[in-house]
């Protein structure tokens, strides 16, 4: 078997490292994660996902296309996905990669916390303001479950800078 596509820019790939022994990955686009917050709460989505045939709580986050930034990305999906826009250039808080074990695509986190309303959500999609309490009573009852989202989260009450609304 040679590396298959699974879907555009998606790839399971097939890697020699020992004689005879192969190696197999999933190749992705990089991802692309804004947490967004209005005074003291979170904008934070809700929808369904398939693999998991649940809904789940997360923020807003997309794939990185050809041709766009990773800020780029975060922007438009803050942007598509719930309606709202930055006023200002968001802040870049991690990059880390989800399962270097079985993927080699990174995950990018911002925050922002100057944004305005200018439209509405994706369909499919609900939109919370949630605290931070809420948050993570939502991470222990795995409803708000996606991991980078949680990690990108929990650095984030760890930046002190970012937590006031000045």
């Amino acid at each position: 078997m040679k590396n298959q596509k699974l879907y555009e820019g998606i790839f399971l790939k097939r890697k020699a490292f020992k004689k005879n022994q192969f190696y197999y990955y999933i190749k992705t686009p990089k991802i692309s994660i804004i947490i967004p917050k209005i005074k003291d709460k979170y904008l934070v989505i809700s929808q369904n996902r398939i693999p998991i045939n649940k809904i789940t709580y997360e923020f807003p986050g997309g794939i990185v296309d050809k041709g766009q930034t990773i800020l780029q990305t975060a922007l438009k999906e803050l942007r598509e996905e719930t309606g709202y826009c930055s006023t200002k250039k968001p802040v870049k808080l991690i990059s880390f990669y989800a399962d270097p074990g079985r993927l080699n695509c990174s995950y990018n986190c911002y925050f922002t916390n100057k944004i305005k309303k200018i439209g509405l959500p994706e369909n499919g999609v609900k939109i919370h303001l949630l605290n931070k309490s809420k948050i993570l009573n939502l991470i222990k009852q795995k409803k708000f479950s996606h991991s980078c989202h949680i990690a990108g989260f929990l650095f984030l009450l760890n930046q002190k800078r970012y937590l006031s609304d000045k």
